[in-house]
């Protein structure tokens, strides 16, 4: 059974929970980078302003082929209690997601707000079946256990 963990990370907080997933369930693994960068004014500004409207960036692959994997994993920061632009993007590039399981995490400092609940919607409307969500708070991020139940839930889901 393979996966593939599909992730944007603006601090390196989401990268860290993604690369102990990756380790653990191997797979491949996708960072999706925006073609223009924010800065950490911008970041606040114009990218939470975005993420809050539920609009993509421009990310660096057009599509992202997920044909071969068993379970999708898909992590993203949170940004005005939404996923970020990079995200919605990576949504909407997939392609071959049709029916395939999905577990979902969203790393913040606060509250995710509607973050896991829109990107589940997303998936869903590409076929996706959202078997898991779980969000990591600024604690969480550090905790074996929590970082346990997320890779618990990526085996169950794809049957790895």
């Amino acid at each position: 059974m393979k996966a593939v963990i599909i992730y944007h990370s603006y601090s390196g907080i989401t990268r860290g929970v993604s690369e102990k997933v990756h380790e653990a369930v191997g797979g491949d693994i996708v960072e999706v980078k925006p073609v223009k960068n924010y800065s950490k004014l911008s970041a606040y500004t114009t990218g939470c302003m975005r993420a809050r409207k539920g609009e993509c960036d421009l990310i660096e692959s057009e599509t992202i082929d997920v044909s071969d994997a068993d379970v999708i994993v898909i992590g993203t920061p949170v940004w005005a209690f939404r996923a970020t632009p990079a995200v919605n993007a990576a949504v909407e590039a997939l392609f071959g997601c049709s029916e395939k399981p999905a577990v979902i995490f969203a790393t913040c400092g606060g509250k995710e707000g509607e973050t896991l609940t829109k990107l589940s919607e997303a998936l869903s409307k590409k076929g996706v079946i959202v078997k898991k969500q779980i969000v990591f708070n600024k604690d969480d991020v550090e905790d074996e256990s929590k970082i346990n139940e997320l890779i618990t839930a990526i085996k169950s889901a794809g049957g790895i």
